[in-house]
């Protein structure tokens, strides 16, 4: 069995959704489908919680009816027959009831997760009442059936799989199950979700669970390309990646991967492909256990980095004092993406500001803590790049012009990382083009 994911953008338009019907009825092979929300719908439902966490009930109200209207619309040009209307138009007076049932109630953070699985809900239900429409037999599979995550908000994989499993053998004889990306349930049983990009998570889950002959990304790009092509002007896909080259890329911030997807793949050693929605004959990138050839494959950036540096003469030869520097970080479930120590200070990255506050009051006993926001982290990513001295050589002579904050090198035999100003960033990435990749 297959597990394909289909984004937002892969969904987002009617003629979409069409287009998503005819790619996964093409192909015999059993398959369940994971469906994104609408592009653009995620955000909305964030923007109604907002408002009604400040109280602005009113404003709630409006971005509602918008949302509503959108949805209106769009199942009017995705169904045509009086069955298929009838059904879309109850599925969408069921959510939009609920939404505005909770401008009643008292806000909170379970009231949160619940609004921000309606967009899931709502894109798998009216993908299925086009599928029937259509004469296409599926089975729609509630992800809060099966998807949960425990109190560490880690997934529950073997549990995934009994409930799955057997949701699955209760439909004998199908082949084909839609359901939803992003959504789960916590360990208090309420709605929760994987956070934004959880639907390559959901996906990758739902094939570890499985042991699924291969997962299928499917965005509105061809594969993983060598650089941003939002900001590089001269881009190529990537035909193959391994495990390690793509979680690296993924991590740093190359968008088409939720960061998360691929170790749940990898640790079943089931392949990945990422493929177009828009040129579904386009060859994509494949991601397996092994790497396709040494040397620089992809460069990838993160934005919003923040570097710490804390100084102190007293860390002089002190036995422990990265231990409990690392110590502060796991207590408020921080990340460090980077490090560079030497012998009177320690530079560290992170990306998550949540607890940065309490961080940085636990960090000053230590000594004197300087702080730098609006930070980038820049990857150059391959198999054994870290190892291949001509690399080295060649992103030192793109870059003379990049004033460089911090360089990662040697904790990855895959990954090179350098940190950089955020105003250097698509300088940094187009430099490293032409240096690496020799295209302007």
């Amino acid at each position: 069995m297959k597990v394909l994911k289909f984004g937002g953008t892969s969904v987002g338009k009617p003629e979409r959704m069409h287009a998503v019907a005819k790619l996964i009825t093409a192909d015999p092979d059993a398959k369940i489908v994971v469906l994104s929300a609408l592009s653009g719908t995620t955000n909305a439902l964030v923007e109604i919680s907002q408002s009604l966490s400040e109280g602005k009930k009113v404003q709630a109200k409006q971005q509602i009816d918008k949302l509503e209207s959108h949805y209106r619309a769009f199942s009017e040009q995705l169904v045509s027959g009086a069955a298929g209307r009838e059904k879309a138009t109850a599925i969408i007076d069921e959510h939009f009831e609920f939404l505005n049932i909770i401008l009643k109630i008292s806000f909170n953070e379970a009231l949160n997760k619940d609004i921000l699985a309606q967009g899931e809900l709502l894109s798998t239900k009216l993908f299925c009442a086009y599928l029937e429409e259509a004469g296409i037999n599926a089975v729609l599979l509630s992800a809060l059936d099966f998807m949960s995550i425990d109190e560490f908000e880690e997934p529950e994989i073997p549990r995934m799989k009994v409930r799955l499993t057997a949701l699955i053998e209760q439909q004998k004889g199908q082949t084909l199950f839609i359901t939803q990306g992003y959504i789960c349930r916590n360990a208090k049983g309420e709605i929760d979700n994987l956070k934004r990009g959880g639907s390559d998570y959901s996906a990758s889950l739902i094939g570890a669970a499985i042991q699924a002959s291969e997962v299928q990304i499917w965005t509105d790009i061809d594969g993983m390309h060598n650089n941003d092509p939002r900001v590089v002007k001269k881009t190529f896909p990537i035909d193959q990646l391994s495990f390690d080259e793509a979680a690296e890329l993924a991590y740093f911030g190359a968008k088409i991967l939720h960061p998360a997807s691929i170790w749940p793949a990898q640790h079943f050693n089931i392949p990945v492909k990422l493929l177009n929605t828009m040129q579904p004959d386009a060859k994509g990138t494949i991601i397996t256990e092994l790497p396709n050839g040494d040397g620089a494959k992809a460069i990838a950036a993160k934005d919003g980095i923040i570097a710490i540096k804390i100084k102190s003469s007293r860390m002089l030869l002190a036995y422990g004092f990265l231990r409990k520097i690392f110590e502060i970080f796991e207590k408020y479930r921080t990340p460090i993406d980077m490090i560079t120590t030497s012998e009177v200070a320690v530079s560290i990255t992170i990306d998550d500001q949540k607890n940065l506050e309490q961080i940085l009051k636990e960090l000053q006993p230590f000594g004197t803590v300087e702080l730098d926001h609006h930070q980038a982290i820049v990857s150059i990513v391959g198999n054994e790049v870290a190892a291949t001295p001509s690399i080295i050589k060649k992103l030192f002579d793109s870059l003379n012009e990049i004033p460089l904050r911090m360089i990662s090198y040697g904790g990855s035999r895959h990954n090179i990382s350098i940190l950089v100003n955020g105003q250097y960033k698509e300088r940094t990435l187009q430099l490293l083009n032409k240096g690496l990749f020799n295209l302007d």
